[in-house]
């Protein structure tokens, strides 16, 4: 039973991995659309929670720590593609149930059979197949250790869940709790990144007042120091482009949390029944969802790595499916 939920699971991942693939081509803010998914998750946790009557009890508040991680390796992801090379980072993000394996090993003693763990190996090479690039080098390493962090905690975030369930959390109240701490960091980071705009805004008119006046800027100030680098269009001060307004992105951010949610809501009766990398490297599968749609709906050739890789990915399923 628990390889349906973490199929079905990786589903709805896949499904919210092609609303994210649609969205980045749209000009939006990244930390609101992401305020907006997990404000979703709050709403849809809370009530279903109401509506079911889960207990509140002690251990629902593991859901913070689940907030936390989850924030972490979303937000170093986000820094890693836009600081790395994304086939790197891409990379490391099909890594997290080799984390969540060897822990669950160390935490609880849970092992493989063979035959389990020769399907998490073939499914594992074959998620790494298609997220492999062949500009991948020892010299080429940018954002590797975003790409790390990432992985590290995507991996403790599948890990929370399974202690979640063996503390006997009540799965609605913890998801309620958890989408409501990624609710709050991802308000503040996106507060801040207004701040920083706003700065950037005010620097840029500066400098631009001051290129037209013929003045020096005051030796020692930051915003001048700012402003001139943005009117000389070099320098720190990023461009600012118009994109969709804040409530609109909130809106689409919380039309696409329920995929998310959704997807939260099926794992953790899998991690409940399932071994804890096994429910970890099914649900990672959500990949192949995405490749699918990248081929058929974007059109997208298969290079030959793809192909291969999904090729064993799917062995290692059917192999996993018989195993269980």
């Amino acid at each position: 039973m628990w390889f349906l939920f973490a199929a079905a699971s990786a589903l709805c991942f896949g499904l919210r991995g092609i609303l994210y693939q649609w969205t980045s081509q749209r000009p939006i803010d990244r930390n609101l659309l992401l305020l907006g998914v997990y404000a979703s998750g709050t709403l849809i946790a809370l009530f279903a929670a109401a509506v079911t009557g889960q207990a509140w009890t002690k251990p629902v508040w593991i859901g913070t720590l689940l907030g936390l991680f989850s924030f972490v390796s979303n937000a170093a992801m986000y820094k890693g593609y836009s600081v790395g090379k994304a086939s790197l980072v891409a990379m490391f993000t099909g890594l997290p149930p080799v984390v969540v394996v060897l822990f669950a090993y160390v935490l609880w003693g849970e092992k493989l059979n063979t035959a389990q763990l020769a399907a998490f190996i073939v499914i594992v090479a074959g998620i790494l197949m298609i997220r492999y690039s062949n500009d991948i080098s020892l010299k080429n390493l940018q954002g590797a250790h975003w790409g790390a962090i990432t992985m590290l905690f995507f991996g403790l975030t599948d890990l929370s869940s399974k202690q979640a369930t063996l503390i006997e959390a009540a799965t609605l109240p913890t998801l309620a709790l958890m989408y409501g701490t990624g609710s709050l960091l991802f308000a503040a980071s996106w507060l801040l990144g207004r701040k920083q705009e706003a700065f950037v805004r005010a620097a840029t008119r500066i400098g631009h007042e001051e290129a037209a006046a013929g003045k020096e800027e005051a030796p020692g100030s930051p915003v001048r120091a700012a402003a001139s680098a943005a009117a000389a269009g070099s320098g720190p001060a990023p461009a600012i482009a118009r994109g969709w307004s804040p409530g609109r992105t909130l809106i689409w951010g919380m039309f696409v949390g329920i995929t998310n949610v959704c997807g939260m809501i099926l794992a953790m009766p899998a991690f409940a029944a399932g071994v804890t990398g096994l429910v970890s490297v099914v649900i990672a599968m959500n990949v192949v969802l995405v490749l699918f749609y990248a081929r058929f709906g974007l059109k997208e050739k298969f290079s030959r790595l793809e192909s291969g890789g999904l090729l064993l990915a799917l062995i290692g399923i059917i192999v996993l499916r018989l195993a269980a």
